[in-house]
């Protein structure tokens, strides 16, 4: 299922990154905005997943490592917005 997953993300790649790009840019600063800013360590747990991500994209890496990376950093972000979000 992910190898049919990666070999279709590869075949649209200009498409996948532009979405990419879209939605852990803006859920990163969404999440730092709610509150990450007042803290150290979640200032870090968000923004070096969220870099590497870009830094891949920017990179042209394999789209199997941006997509690895892409999902911890939409998990890491979901996790800390909704705890922001219940605070």
């Amino acid at each position: 299922m992910m190898d049919k997953l990666i070999k279709e993300m590869e075949f649209n790649r200009f498409g996948w990154i532009a979405i990419i790009l879209l939605v852990v840019g803006c859920l990163g600063g969404l999440t730092v905005g709610m509150g990450a800013i007042g803290s150290t360590f979640a200032l870090i747990a968000i923004v070096v997943p969220t870099m590497l991500t870009l830094s891949l994209l920017l990179a042209v890496a394999p789209m199997r490592w941006i997509a690895m990376a892409s999902i911890v950093s939409i998990g890491i972000d979901l996790l800390f917005f909704s705890y922001y979000l219940t605070a």
